[in-house]
């Protein structure tokens, strides 16, 4: 099934022999025996505390139980992960025991050196028991860790992409050959922006997110050091990355001067529970955390848009003193505006999984009583304008597909309709759908029938492309993208639709009907 072939990609243990941690100020490595033991004590001693969290108060959830603080701030020691929580001056401690990342922490005099893709950290002479002697062992390196900072450290293939750094550490009388071009008094997280970066779904639950949960315990006095840096990520999360550090983002590949740091964090550390996708799991507070978040990002420049919209209004009338047609354009405007009509947006596709009926279907959305809005996304899209119009949504239609990270922008309560493919059962529910539900949406799932697909006309009626999906998802990836996500798309049978649309419908007339009764009250 494709369920257990995603499932192996993404779960799959390391090797035998690998070493899940390293951490030179203990000098002790960790086998996997002993890995295995504590683990095992640690899950039987969750289950011992395991009534106590689902018995108390709602704030007694997930942020609290991983320490999270009643602001949301996630502490060190989670972040790090136990083995790296007390990381003694000028050591270096990684932790690779994580299925999705590997994290390393550097605390001392941390030297960046770019060209040659290496982090130093000068100690010391007198660090531990270590005596040095002639000043030529001062070049000696002392510890030598390799580490690619993305978070997909199980899928091979994309992590062949990511630069790799090496993190060293030596004497500090070798400091002197390595000067600081930029002194900085707070540390560094230092991370990746490529791999599936560019991918709106990868872009949130293996970037966005990460990075939120590792950089909160910092309270924004943190720099973010990026490899492979794209212009077009920084002005795409530019409302955002304000609430994460109040510093200027450093290029490592673009910027050859030394930065020196009092600590460093290379990589971003996430639980695999703390996902958009694990939150099936039921951990998803740190989910409605980021959301709240969110909201705070966008507001501001949201709040700007609609000023240049009532700007752009007030022009409008005031040339419709001289221009009868254009008063009724504005008219016409404000009855689609009207409040009282649910909002219903419907993402557009322009390639694989389009809505071939798209028309019929924004006729049918306004004659059931919706005012409708059709989003079509592209890269240059600001995201505010996006996080605008779904965030005063009541309804989102769409194609399973990476646009459908876009609930993270509607507010809960809101209802939240997925056209599921055909062959997309799993990956729609694990993804979006599930999700959904935790964050508080009304999530209604539109399973499309082989006669919907645009596939039913180009294969036998008893092929199993379109009788059996799971036994083609079950010979690979390659084939589950190339027939059921890059050729496949969708002519909605809208006499079937109409029974969910309409559910949407009453469902956002009575949560409306509710909210004016509330504050008539």
């Amino acid at each position: 099934m494709f369920k257990k072939m995603v499932y192996y990609q993404r779960y799959h243990q390391w090797r035998k022999g690998d070493v899940p941690f390293v951490c030179e100020n203990n000098k002790r490595v960790a086998r996997p025996k002993l890995l295995f033991l504590v683990l095992l004590s640690f899950i039987s001693f969750s289950f011992i505390l395991a009534p106590l969290f689902f018995t108390s108060a709602p704030t007694l959830s997930l942020l609290y139980s991983f320490g999270f603080e009643n602001e949301g701030v996630v502490s060190k020691s989670d972040v790090y992960a136990s083995v790296c929580s007390f990381v003694s001056n000028g050591s270096i401690c990684c932790d690779r025991s994580s299925i999705r990342s590997d994290i390393c922490v550097m605390k001392g005099d941390v030297r960046t050196d770019s060209a040659s893709s290496r982090i130093t950290l000068y100690r010391s002479n007198g660090y531990g028991s270590q005596v040095i002697g002639a000043s030529g062992e001062n070049d000696k390196i002392f510890q030598h860790e390799k580490i690619k900072p993305y978070t997909r450290k199980w899928e091979k293939s994309v992590m062949d992409t990511i630069d790799e750094l090496d993190l060293v550490t030596k004497g500090e009388n070798s400091a002197i050959h390595q000067k600081c071009d930029v002194h900085h008094d707070v540390p560094a997280v230092f991370f990746s922006t490529g791999g599936y970066t560019g991918n709106l779904y990868h872009e949130f639950n293996d970037g966005i997110l990460p990075l939120y949960i590792t950089s909160q315990h910092f309270n924004k006095k943190v720099v973010f050091v990026i490899l492979e840096y794209h212009d077009w990520w920084i002005s795409k999360y530019e409302n955002i990355l304000p609430h994460l550090t109040e510093y200027p983002i450093i290029d490592f590949r673009g910027d050859n001067r030394t930065h020196c740091f009092p600590e460093a964090v290379v990589g971003l550390k996430i639980h695999d529970e703390l996902t958009i996708d694990a939150s099936l799991m039921g951990r998803n507070k740190t989910i409605r955390d980021f959301r709240d978040m969110l909201d705070r990002a966008y507001l501001p420049r949201i709040r700007g848009l609609i000023q240049e919209e009532e700007h752009e209004t007030q022009l409008d009338m005031n040339i419709s003193a001289l221009s009868p047609s254009a008063k009724t354009k504005i008219e016409t405007t404000e009855e689609k505006r009207d409040v009282k009509k649910p909002k219903v947006v419907i993402i557009a596709r322009n390639d694989s999984r389009a809505i071939l009926n798209e028309d019929s279907l924004v006729k049918m959305a306004e004659g059931i009583g919706f005012q409708v809005e059709v989003l079509r996304p592209q890269r240059t899209t600001e995201l505010a304008r996006i996080y605008r119009a779904l965030n005063s949504s009541d309804v989102m239609i769409g194609v399973h597909g990476a646009a459908m990270t876009h609930f993270l922008f509607m507010r809960p309560d809101s209802a939240f309709i997925q056209i599921i493919p055909l062959g997309t059962d799993w990956a729609a529910d694990t993804y979006y759908g599930l999700p959904a539900r935790k964050l508080g949406l009304r999530y209604i799932g539109y399973k499309i029938l082989p006669q919907e697909s645009s596939l039913y006309n180009e294969y036998e009626k008893s092929d199993p492309v379109l009788t059996d999906p799971d036994s083609v998802n079950n010979r690979g990836w390659e084939f589950t993208k190339k027939i059921y996500l890059d050729r496949q798309n969708v002519k909605l049978n809208l006499r079937r639709f109409h029974k969910r649309l309409l559910r949407a419908y009453y469902y956002s007339m009575a949560k409306k009907k509710g909210h004016l009764h509330h504050q008539n009250q």
